[in-house]
C-alpha cells in the first residue's frame, strides 16, 4: 500500500501565533526540538518558554533559578500557597503544580488578553489549582489574604521593564504582609552596568527582609553585560548551601551572593521609596538580537 500525501510529507509542523495582546506583540514560537513547547515574545523581547508535554521544564536561565526556589521552600513535593506577579505563559505555576501537587497558586496578570492567549494555546492542566486575575500587580497583591503565602514571585515587566511601583519598601511591605512567617519572596530583577537598579533593589528588600541571596551569572554581577539576576528575601534563613549547588550546576552556572558580601555590593546605595520609585532600566537592542 502507497504512503499517503500526508505520511509523506512527515509530521506537522507547529506553526508560530502573532497576536496583538495590551502589553503589545505576542509570539508563540514553536520549539524546533522539543514537539509541543513554546516561547512567549512580547514585542521581541523573550518572556516564557513552556513544554506542555514536561512542565517541570524550565528552559530560561532566571526560570530555572526561580525554580530551585520553589523547591527549597518546603520540603520536596509538600503543596505550597504561592502568589505569582507577572504570569507570563504560566511556566513557574506549571511548575509548582507538577512538581508540587495540589498546591494553591494565585496569579496577577494585567493582561487579560495575554491570558486568554495562554489559556486558549497552551491550555492549563485541568488539576491544576491556579486562579489568574488580571488586574496591577500591585492591586492584585492588595487582595491577598494576611500571611496566606508561602512564596510570592515577582516576574513583572511592561515593555522590558519592571514598573517603578513594583520596586519599593511600600511594595515589599505588602509582600511582607501576605507572607507566613517562615516565608519566601523571590523577584527577577533585570539589569547592566553600572548596576544601579540592581543595588537598590538589594538595599531595599535588606531594609524589609534579614536574610537575602542574589543568584547571577558572574559576568553579570561584574557588570560586564545586561543580564537577569533574581534575588531572595525572607525573615527565616534561607537555604544557601542548597542554593549554591543548584545554581552552580545549572547549565549556564550561577553564583549565589549573601551575607556582608551582598550588603558590600549595594556600594552604600539607598532604599528605593514609592516617592523615588524609578522603573528598571532597558535592556539595550543586542540582549535579544
Amino acid at each position: 500500500m502507497g504512503k499517503s500525501r500526508n505520511a509523506r510529507r512527515g509530521p506537522a509542523v507547529a506553526e508560530a501565533v502573532v497576536e496583538a495582546v495590551d502589553g503589545g506583540l505576542a509570539e508563540l514560537i514553536p520549539d524546533r526540538d522539543r514537539a509541543r513547547a513554546w516561547t512567549l515574545l512580547i514585542d521581541g523581547a523573550p518572556q516564557s518558554h513552556v513544554d506542555l508535554d514536561d512542565p517541570a521544564y524550565l528552559s530560561f536561565e532566571y526560570q530555572r533559578r526561580l525554580g530551585h526556589v520553589v523547591d527549597l521552600v518546603a520540603p520536596a513535593g509538600k503543596p505550597v500557597h504561592v502568589v505569582h506577579l507577572g504570569g507570563g505563559a504560566l511556566t513557574l505555576a506549571r511548575y509548582v503544580a507538577v512538581t508540587r501537587p495540589r498546591s494553591t497558586q494565585q496569579v496577577v496578570e494585567w493582561d487579560a488578553s495575554l491570558v486568554q492567549l495562554v489559556r486558549r494555546q497552551l491550555p492549563l492542566d485541568a488539576s491544576a489549582r491556579i486562579r489568574v486575575r488580571s488586574v496591577d500587580a500591585r492591586e492584585g497583591l492588595a487582595k491577598v489574604l494576611d500571611g496566606w503565602a508561602d512564596l510570592v514571585v515577582a516576574d513583572v515587566f511592561s515593555g522590558a521593564r519592571t514598573p517603578a511601583h513594583l520596586t519599593s519598601t511600600e511594595f515589599l511591605d505588602e509582600v511582607r504582609r501576605v507572607l507566613r512567617p517562615s516565608g519566601c519572596y523571590a523577584a527577577n530583577l533585570a539589569d547592566g552596568p553600572p548596576l544601579a537598579h540592581l543595588r537598590g533593589q538589594i538595599a531595599t528588600a535588606a531594609a524589609r527582609f534579614p536574610e537575602l541571596a542574589l543568584i547571577a551569572d558572574p559576568t553579570v554581577l561584574r557588570g560586564k553585560r545586561f543580564g537577569n539576576a533574581v534575588l531572595v528575601a525572607s525573615d527565616t534563613p534561607l537555604p544557601l548551601a542548597e542554593l549554591t549547588r543548584r545554581a552552580a550546576s545549572d547549565p549556564h552556572p550561577g553564583r549565589v551572593e549573601h551575607g556582608r558580601a551582598l550588603l558590600d555590593f549595594t556600594g552604600g546605595a539607598a532604599p528605593v521609596t514609592d516617592a523615588a520609585a524609578v522603573a528598571s532600566p532597558a535592556p539595550p537592542p543586542s540582549v535579544f538580537r
